[in-house]
């Protein structure tokens, strides 16, 4: 029978080194595993965000639509006192005035001559009434704050 001293000696070094491999590869691959679910659960994070976010913009935009809207603007605009400005009138280069005026709020005298055409759904209806317009009271004039010009 040969000799069992001097080549199992030899194979230990090559054992320890291929366990110690493979232990630093399992280590490793665990390390990167655990990494990885880190950011998967950071990216879910994320894509929640972004579609709460999303909703929430898109809320902000239909409720700006909505003010933005003509009917909503002369709603807001006669709650505060406006009234419609009515035909413009123009002045000329020498001077002249091109139109009648008329105060705001008063019909001019083509519109007060010439009834506007209702469509055909409410031709039928009983026309609604019309607001009355009111002038507000005229408020003190506020000079603007003026900040000096920049350089002098």
């Amino acid at each position: 029978m040969p000799a069992q001293g001097p080549n199992s000696a030899a194979r230990t070094p090559f054992v320890l080194l291929v366990v110690a491999l493979l232990g630093g590869g399992l280590i490793t691959l665990l390390v990167l595993n655990s990494a990885l679910n880190a950011g998967s659960f950071k990216l879910s994070e994320y894509r929640r965000q972004t579609t709460e976010l999303t909703d929430e913009q898109q809320a902000l935009q239909r409720d700006v639509d909505d003010l933005s809207a003509p009917d909503a603007l002369s709603r807001r605009a006669g709650d505060l006192g406006m009234v419609p400005g009515g035909n413009p009138v123009f002045l000329g280069p020498d001077g002249t005035v091109k139109g009648v005026p008329t105060p705001a709020g008063e019909p001019s005298p083509a519109e007060a001559a010439e009834p506007s055409p209702l469509p055909a759904a409410q031709q039928n209806q009983a026309p609604a009434p019309q607001p009355k317009h009111h002038t507000p009271a005229a408020r003190p004039h506020k000079p603007a704050k003026t900040s000096p010009t920049p350089g002098r």
